[in-house]
């Protein structure tokens, strides 16, 4: 695939979203489906002056991720086992690059999901490695995804079709893509400027009735850095503060497992009640994986309003302009959250109508929009 486009992406991804220097070993996670994307990381990188080690897999057998093979095949002591590869670069390397790239994004559907509960838990310190040292400055990580036939289909496009959207929600098709993102920083740091003196949020729409407290907390400026496309402010709640009943309006997927008409009713931060219309089970299985799993470890607004419809992946879906997403488990530490999970589980709601969101009483976004008063 000869686009100028790739190049540009792959720009973004080295220059912008984790800032290669001299002698930076950076970790890139793939499939072969995404064979052009690597190929510029791996130059750019090497030009950049950094090491890049390529960790690279059939498209079924996604790295670091719960993939068909190995929870279909793997035995209980496997399933339970620390990859010795990927832990001894989330605990050293200066950085990593993510490219989601599967071909086949249902593979996991039926797996059980007690299966994929244990894998989690095994894979839970790595990713505790990536929190800890990300917030602590010393890991530069970015989560992204390469277009491909399973995600064309999930999103009902074309190949091409699918192609344009995913190279417009990240602005590779810019002039200038690094300057686009970083002229995003300004306006979302006023709502964030805003919200720094606040303390009680309280979210009212057809679908959400739900009040929460952010006293203490510090909501992040998402442009790209760890997220590629991106576009949203966010924070870890106060874990206890959390109450209220919010339905989800967009499918939940987790594991490859789509979670229809979520329904989540908290009391003193904890999921106290759960139904769904779809795989109900799944989602009460997957909340009882650890202490921390029936918490809020995320409350976030989309802002990327090129991103307008839902596709089916969470990468795109929780920027939606216009939509809020919590996560259930892990929180960021960066933000203030003290939350500890081996999942992190985001569940999205739109509020593009009847809907608004107010901080300490002030009308602070409504029908998807910011509208306080700096």
């Amino acid at each position: 695939m000869s686009d100028l486009r790739v190049q540009k992406f792959a720009k973004i991804l080295v220059e912008h979203s984790t800032r290669v220097a001299p002698g930076d070993r950076i970790l890139i996670e793939a499939t072969t489906a995404a064979e052009p994307l690597i190929r510029e990381l791996y130059i750019q990188i090497l030009e950049k002056g950094g090491i890049p080690h390529p960790m690279i897999a059939l498209p079924g057998m996604m790295p670091f991720s719960q993939d068909e093979m190995y929870l279909t095949y793997a035995k209980d002591t496997q399933l339970d086992f620390v990859p010795t590869f990927y832990k001894l670069a989330y605990d050293q390397f200066e950085g990593r690059i993510r490219v989601h790239s599967a071909t086949n994004t249902r593979g996991t559907t039926n797996i059980d999901s007690a299966k994929a509960q244990r894998r989690g838990k095994a894979l839970g310190s790595i990713t505790e490695s990536q929190m800890r040292r990300g917030a602590e400055g010393k890991f530069k990580w970015v989560t992204t995804l390469y277009p491909t036939d399973g995600y064309a289909q999930d999103a009902g496009m074309s190949l091409k079709e699918y192609e344009d959207f995913v190279f417009g929600a990240v602005h590779a098709q810019e002039a200038d893509p690094i300057a686009y993102w970083n002229s995003t920083a300004a306006s979302q740091q006023k709502a964030i400027d805003f919200l720094s003196t606040k303390s009680q949020v309280v979210l009212r729409g057809p679908n959400v009735d739900l009040t929460l407290s952010i006293k203490g907390r510090k909501f992040m400026n998402s442009i790209g850095v760890f997220n590629m496309p991106d576009g949203e402010i966010y924070t870890g709640p106060v874990e206890e503060s959390v109450n209220g009943w919010v339905k989800f309006t967009y499918p939940a997927i987790y594991g490859g497992v789509a979670v229809e008409g979520a329904e989540l009713t908290f009391s003193n931060g904890r999921v106290s009640q759960a139904k769904a219309e779809k795989n109900e089970s799944y989602l009460l299985k997957m909340l009882e994986t650890d202490a921390g799993s029936r918490y809020l470890g995320e409350f976030a607004i989309g802002t990327n309003f090129d991103i307008n419809r839902f596709t089916g992946n969470i990468l795109f879906d929780e920027k939606i302009g216009g939509s809020f997403h919590m996560a259930l488990g892990a929180g960021y530490p960066e933000t203030g959250s003290k939350n500890h999970s081996a999942i992190h589980w985001d569940m999205i709601c739109d509020m593009r109508k009847d809907a608004e969101i107010t901080a300490d009483g002030q009308l602070f976004y409504k029908n998807g929009q910011f509208v306080f008063k700096s």
